[in-house]
């Protein structure tokens, strides 16, 4: 994995806002299906050459072959099945108490609410290397054409996968975990072997905290160790230095104010065998937790990848305000530990747009400056 050996690099989480005519289109049988696969691989190319166009050193394939960022995984595993949820079945609350004390901003702003439907693990769970390797293809093509530092593609954790779904089949929590990260293993392995770097997303193992905060601390901390155990076991014989693992508090943009704290998790984030670290730093609501680097030591050879912009405001990040960040972190943790992020992508789903495309671009231009003002001072 690049390091900030002589400046300091920029990358972001991954997922870039579609272009309409691929969201336009739907996969089905025969001319269909090759328009998509052809549309697809052209807005993987265009996509890759805009990223090297505006400097970014570390880069994706925008996620472009995803429905959405986690449940996508459903298009590629077999064992479960969809089913009309039941009459009366409340709707998952991803959002905790936040709803009630925060109703006026819920009732009137479209955040994301799960289907009426039910998720149910029924059977073995296994993984179909189609699509992971349609997007790998494309993303190789798309590279010959650009000159970069270094390409990763994201993929989901385990905490992270189906966190609404209902085991039917596994006789224990722990052994359903488990089955999922054998089959993320399969995923992972393909990615690596690629020659691209691994980044697991995983939103939920925070946000969960939000669902669970009735229960306390010690419990959320179980369930959310008991999933870093299992993506653990699916990175085995994955060399760390081919890893990077996002954490995010989910994105959307609401008030986050039961959040749980950086520093309350930090030790858990430390365990994912990754040598990189990617969390959110650029929101207002987590800017501050710089400051856990203070007393958390970095491990000896880990990157920090902090979010330097902020993907959920149309307000562009001056680049010396992203230099101010990226210093402040060179200062605690090493200049050659960090690259300049972002808190997360620009459409964790298909159709979903966080910013417009040109800010999103605005943006990443301005990270890119920032992180050239911020070698400048800490190279001199």
């Amino acid at each position: 994995m690049k390091r900030s050996t002589d400046r300091i690099l920029s990358t972001f989480v991954g997922s870039l806002i579609r272009p309409p005519e691929l969201c336009g289109l739907q996969t089905g049988d025969g001319v269909e299906e090759q328009e998509y696969a052809r549309v697809l691989r052209a807005s993987v190319g265009d996509a890759v050459r805009k990223q090297a166009d505006v400097g970014l050193d570390v880069v994706s394939d925008g996620e472009y072959g995803k429905s959405n960022w986690a449940s996508y995984i459903l298009d590629r595993v077999t064992g479960f099945e969809l089913r009309p949820a039941p009459p009366g079945t409340p709707i998952y609350n991803r959002f905790g108490r936040e709803r009630e004390e925060f109703a006026d901003f819920y009732s009137e702003h479209t955040v994301g609410e799960w289907s009426p439907r039910v998720i149910v693990c029924s059977g073995p769970i296994g993984y179909d290397k189609t699509q992971i390797l349609r997007d790998i293809a494309n993303f190789k093509a798309a590279l010959t054409n650009v000159k970069v530092e270094e390409a990763f593609m994201p993929v989901v954790a385990p905490a992270s996968f189906l966190r609404e779904a209902h085991n039917e089949y596994y006789p224990t929590e722990e052994a359903y975990v488990y089955a999922v990260a054998d089959a993320l293993r399969q995923e992972y392995q393909a990615i690596v072997d690629a020659g691209f770097i691994l980044q697991v997303d995983d939103a939920v193992l925070a946000t969960m905290w939000v669902v669970m905060e009735s229960e306390g601390l010690a419990a959320y901390r179980r369930w959310a160790e008991l999933r870093i155990d299992a993506l653990n076991h699916a990175l085995e014989g994955v060399p760390p230095d081919r890893v990077r693992y996002h954490l995010c508090w989910g994105s959307w943009p609401g008030p986050h104010v039961t959040d749980i704290p950086l520093e309350d998790i930090v030790d858990l984030v430390l365990r994912v065998r990754a040598d990189a670290y990617a969390l959110e730093a650029g929101n207002a609501r987590h800017a501050h937790e710089w400051k856990v680097w203070q007393s958390t030591r970095l491990p000896e050879g880990k990157l920090l990848i902090p979010g330097v912009i902020s993907h959920s405001t149309p307000l562009v990040e001056h680049p010396e305000l992203v230099a101010e960040r990226i210093v402040r972190f060179a200062e605690l943790v090493g200049r050659e530990n960090v690259l300049g992020g972002s808190d997360c992508g620009f459409a964790q789903s298909q159709g979903l747009s966080r910013v417009p495309p040109s800010i999103m671009w605005a943006k990443l231009r301005s990270l890119v400056e920032g992180a050239n003002i911020a070698s400048q001072q800490l190279f001199n």
